[in-house]
């Protein structure tokens, strides 16, 4: 199954509608959401297009299809107006003997990484940077960056996973990145 994996909407329903278009036109079978949907947290300028209410009926719309972790920026609250689960620290999926560890990236992290066996990955947002990395422990680091408010003059941005493949592009479609991992 083809997945694609966003971090960090804070709110913006411009850039929400353009992961949602993104998400029809990669055809994946799953979104899978990296927290900060709704807030712009208060070390973040206002994104473009800041309209929460109107984010969480765009997410509501492909809820069926939806898998999330809360982010540093969730509230319970949220929960109240969003119609999927947002708020678990993290969620584990496998695929072909690989673990993916999927977390925002405020609690686990490189400075904190959860167990990992080589060839797992820890999967998380938060930091608004693009990333891979192979770590010493011979598991991978990956980031998909962010929707709304990019870092470090990356791209406003997602991934696609599909078997050992991840993909990195820009809202657009325009392919900037890629790692497989056979």
């Amino acid at each position: 199954m083809k997945w694609m994996i966003a971090s960090d909407i804070h709110g913006s329903a411009l850039f929400c509608r353009q992961v949602l278009e993104a998400f029809a036109r990669e055809r994946a079978g799953r979104l899978l959401l990296l927290g900060d949907l709704l807030y712009h947290g208060p070390r973040n300028r206002l994104p473009e297009g800041y309209a929460p209410q109107e984010v969480a009926a765009l997410l509501n719309g492909v809820r069926e299809k939806i898998f999330c972790v809360r982010g540093n920026c969730e509230a319970e609250v949220d929960q109240m107006v969003l119609d999927f689960p947002v708020l678990a620290d993290y969620c584990l999926l496998e695929a072909e003997g690989r673990l993916v560890f999927a977390t925002h990236g405020h609690h686990y992290n490189l400075g904190s990484p959860p167990a990992l066996s080589p060839g797992d990955v820890l999967l998380h947002g938060h930091t608004h940077v693009p990333a891979k990395e192979r770590q010493p422990g011979g598991w991978w680091y990956l980031n998909p960056g962010s929707v709304s408010l990019p870092k470090e003059d990356s791209p406003r941005g997602y991934m696609t996973w599909e078997g050992s493949q991840f993909t990195w592009k820009e809202l657009d479609g325009t392919e900037y990145g890629r790692l497989d991992m056979e």
